[in-house]
């Protein structure tokens, strides 16, 4: 029997955000659910928090699960696996962070965050989605993926939206690093070869955790559910790219 794959998508986007994904892992392994963080598409009601979160995901999952979040998901499927490591058999890491561990550089961040919301709040939905698509990180996303991604933000409303930022973004996240050397379940890193910074942290993920393999995905930058949908489900499996 399948096992089930609790899926989480990034800021921004929805469950949907697997959509590419889930066909490409077939269903002998597992049985993929693709859930709406907090703030998003159909849960855009629910209040965002990291606590809410995590109980979402763990009143979902059967008693035992793997799990695979993509950056914002990434996030807190890492506090999931430090909450509940008896029930999380892999922790799939895509395009993620433990946090921003230097007190500085995180206060920045939150301020540079608060700003942001209240940018975004006051936009349309299609200017959202086209400031979201204009941010650094996402240069040189191919147009078929970036019209996939666009259908995908156009799902959620910019108020809401402002929200997650202002509870869920890096600023406000208790930094994770000197607590992952506490799982024990396989972990896989998935990382885009063009996304030199969190390249870089799955080098830093290398060093923390005890059974982890790091998976450079050729060509690709930090949008990998849209970008690779192939090559990350290869990944998910464990199969060779």
């Amino acid at each position: 029997m399948p096992e089930t794959l609790v899926l989480l998508h990034g800021f921004g986007g929805t469950r949907r955000a697997w959509d590419a994904v889930v066909p490409e892992l077939g269903g002998e392994r597992y049985r993929p659910v693709a859930l709406d963080l907090r703030g998003h598409g159909e849960a855009a009601d629910a209040e965002p928090s990291f606590e809410g979160c995590l109980q979402d995901v763990l009143a979902v999952a059967p008693e035992r699960f793997a799990l695979c979040g993509y950056s914002l998901g990434g996030r807190i499927a890492q506090q999931v696996a430090l909450a509940a490591p008896e029930r999380v058999t892999r922790l799939v890491l895509v395009s993620t962070t433990a946090g921003i561990d230097d007190p500085d550089e995180r206060a920045a961040r939150r301020a540079a965050d608060v700003v942001l919301a209240e940018e975004i709040e006051a936009m349309s939905p299609e200017e959202w989605a086209e400031r979201w698509m204009s941010v650094p990180l996402f240069a040189g996303t191919p147009p078929d993926a970036a019209a996939r991604w666009r259908e995908d933000l156009l799902r959620n409303d910019p108020r809401r939206i402002a929200a997650v930022l202002r509870a869920l973004g890096a600023g406000v996240m208790t930094p994770l690093w000197d607590r992952l050397g506490e799982l024990e379940m396989p972990v896989t890193v998935v990382v885009g070869e063009r996304d030199a910074k969190y390249r870089a942290l799955a080098d830093r993920y290398r060093t923390l955790l005890s059974r982890v393999e790091v998976v450079v995905i050729p060509g690709a930058g930090h949008g990998l559910p849209r970008e690779a949908p192939r090559e990350l489900a290869a990944a998910i499996l464990g199969e060779p790219s």
